[in-house]
């Protein structure tokens, strides 16, 4: 039973115009499985995650700003809706909804919205990463929530997302979530934590490529690459060891008064004396950071980072390694920056169980529409939505591609 759509069709138009799609977001939310009891059920969650979502994309963070967006935009929403029930939900209706549904179930009708949304060129990189969710730590809690992602940073989308439980760790959670992920022409980039021999083979064999940094973590590899790239200084009498070094050196453009170097040197000497599964090259990063201010070079710094790919010489050169390293930072830029900073999902208290972790599925989506509206700035996009309310619950309505 629906409660909130007075025609009780998906193909219903509303006296504003808008049209509820097949396929849209809030179809795919209104068949959720709802644990509520019909008796008293005012509203369905087709309804909430709409107007949570499009709260979310006029600006409001936090489940008391939503509600107060609903409310003091009421006359709106219910012509937008064609709503029967004039009153807009408390604020604790929206935190019990989102510790009631299940994390699992709603990503994965995002997910299928989400496959909904065309890319000119598809992203070929993945990159695996988690992150604390500090809003959700109780204080009797030593931590709190932790999702792990997979996410696309050319197509600014995530494509899975799993929960990491509180006695487990990202290398328990990444098995699970390749699982979930199609890896076939995808190069998976991660941190050197994930760089374990069998994620790397379950890459491989689900089709696809691996580039990981290695650290002290696995330190026989560490230290065989360190001694391959280490300084060629030949004893007198003898001649130049002979290499297969390949270089790439890419220079930026000033940015925030930052100039960055990076010089990238592969090297396939190592894939028979190394035990690493499908093991293509290895390689050698050096960044070099200048800060320049008025022309005047305020300080310098190097940073130096080993790694190991099955990518082989045959299908990627220096200048593609350089690319995928460089690419994998998206992951930080483009989506933990902007959930931390720009939707305050830190500074949001959600202590229930379960309703940190809707929260982030919200969160993701969110930024998948605004990328797919054409934005890089995120906040410019929801000052826009804010001034034009309809076009945001055309975002919910409609299965936008």
């Amino acid at each position: 039973m629906e409660y909130t759509n007075s025609a009780g069709t998906w193909q219903e138009i509303s006296t504003e115009g808008i049209k509820i799609e097949p396929g849209s977001l809030y179809e795919k939310f209104s068949h959720l499985s709802d644990p509520r009891m019909p008796r008293g059920k005012r509203y369905s969650l087709g309804l909430i995650f709409t107007l949570i979502i499009s709260a979310k994309l006029c600006g409001e963070d936090t489940p008391v700003a939503i509600a107060d967006w609903a409310k003091n935009r009421a006359t709106e929403i219910i012509q937008a809706l064609n709503l029967t029930y004039a009153h807009m939900p408390h604020h604790s209706t929206y935190r019990r909804i989102l510790e009631i549904v299940d994390d699992v179930e709603l990503e994965e009708k995002g997910r299928e919205f989400l496959k909904g949304l065309k890319k000119e060129k598809p992203g070929e990189v993945i990159t695996l990463d988690g992150k604390a969710i500090r809003g959700t730590r109780a204080r009797h809690e030593e931590r709190g929530e932790h999702m792990l992602a997979a996410y696309l940073p050319e197509q600014e989308l995530v494509v899975a997302q799993v929960a990491v439980e509180n006695k487990e760790n990202e290398i328990v959670g990444a098995p699970r979530l390749l699982e979930a992920i199609d890896l076939h022409g995808k190069i998976l980039t991660a941190d050197a934590m994930h760089t374990q021999k069998e994620l790397s083979r379950q890459v491989v064999e689900g089709g696809g490529d691996y580039l990981f940094p290695v650290k002290e973590n696995q330190k026989h590899v560490f230290e065989a690459i360190e001694r391959l790239f280490a300084s060629d200084q030949p004893k007198p009498g003898f001649g130049k060891i002979q290499n297969d070094f390949e270089t790439d050196v890419w220079e930026g453009k000033p940015k925030h008064g930052r100039i960055e170097k990076r010089t990238l040197t592969s090297s396939c000497l190592l894939n028979d004396y190394l035990d690493w599964p499908y093991l293509g090259q290895v390689y050698k990063l050096e960044r070099h950071f200048a800060w320049v201010y008025k022309g005047t070079i305020l300080k310098t710094s190097c940073e130096t980072e080993y790694g190991i790919t099955s990518l082989t010489r045959a299908k990627a050169f220096p200048r593609r390694l350089n690319q995928v390293r460089r690419i994998h930072w998206g992951i930080e830029t483009k989506l933990h920056y902007r959930r931390d900073v720009t939707f305050h999902e830190d500074a949001t208290r959600m202590t229930r169980p379960g309703a940190g972790r809707n929260f982030t599925v919200i969160h993701n989506l969110v930024l998948s529409i605004i990328s797919h509206c054409g934005y890089r700035n995120v906040a410019e996009a929801r000052r826009f939505f804010s001034a034009n309310i309809k076009r945001a619950f055309q975002m919910t309505l409609a299965a936008i591609s």
